[in-house]
């Protein structure tokens, strides 16, 4: 059987996301992404705008992904239980941010390059801030549909909800211990519990 051709972007993101996950995107150069994926800087710069631009794409392309508050609360309005909803949504970040954090915590350690980050990522519509809106705005429909109560305070709920999965995910990368199986579900039943509580 022929193994699946690869083709060089998907290379130059393999080779990417192997630097970054070692040495954080602060302390990652074109050079060597370049180098971990066999190509010259020159074909990874006709392939990629910048190392924002690879950043980005490693996270899309490599890492476990938000799809459901990306692209799918607001399909689930109306349908299903809003807190096995808000679970696998909280699933999903943990899973992500998990990945994501030890590749992205160096950004802030330099301030310049912290504004060239944030102003990319925010030039290409994306950002962290996104995750908060998609679960605000899906929590909003649920009240208006009557599943959510009235005195829920969407915006803060979402915020709970995102910031204790981002620092679940710092404690993670800080201590070196992954949560067991059943240390993580009954973690996240107490957290959902808490933020939406009756």
């Amino acid at each position: 059987m022929t193994p699946p051709v690869t083709s060089t972007r998907d290379r130059i993101l393999d080779g990417a996301a192997e630097v970054m996950r070692a040495k954080g995107l602060a302390h990652t150069t074109t050079k060597e992404i370049a180098r971990a994926s066999g190509y010259s800087e020159a074909t990874l710069y006709k392939l990629f705008t910048d190392k924002v631009d690879l950043f980005l794409c490693v996270l899309m392309e490599r890492l476990p992904q938000i799809a459901l508050v990306r692209d799918e609360l607001s399909t689930r309005v109306g349908h299903g239980e809003v807190i096995d909803t808000l679970r696998e949504a909280a699933e999903q970040m943990l899973d992500f941010y998990t990945a994501s954090f030890p590749i992205s915590a160096s950004v802030f350690a330099d301030a310049d390059l912290l504004v060239r980050h944030r102003d990319g990522v925010l030039s290409r519509g994306a950002g962290p801030v996104k995750v908060n809106h998609a679960i605000a705005d899906y929590l909003r429909a649920e009240q208006h549909a009557g599943r959510v109560a009235d005195d829920v305070r969407p915006d803060a709920v979402a915020a709970a909800l995102a910031g204790a999965c981002f620092q679940r995910a710092f404690l993670t990368a800080f201590t070196g211990e992954t949560p067991t199986r059943q240390e993580r579900s009954r973690w996240l039943s107490d957290l959902l519990a808490t933020v939406l509580r009756p």
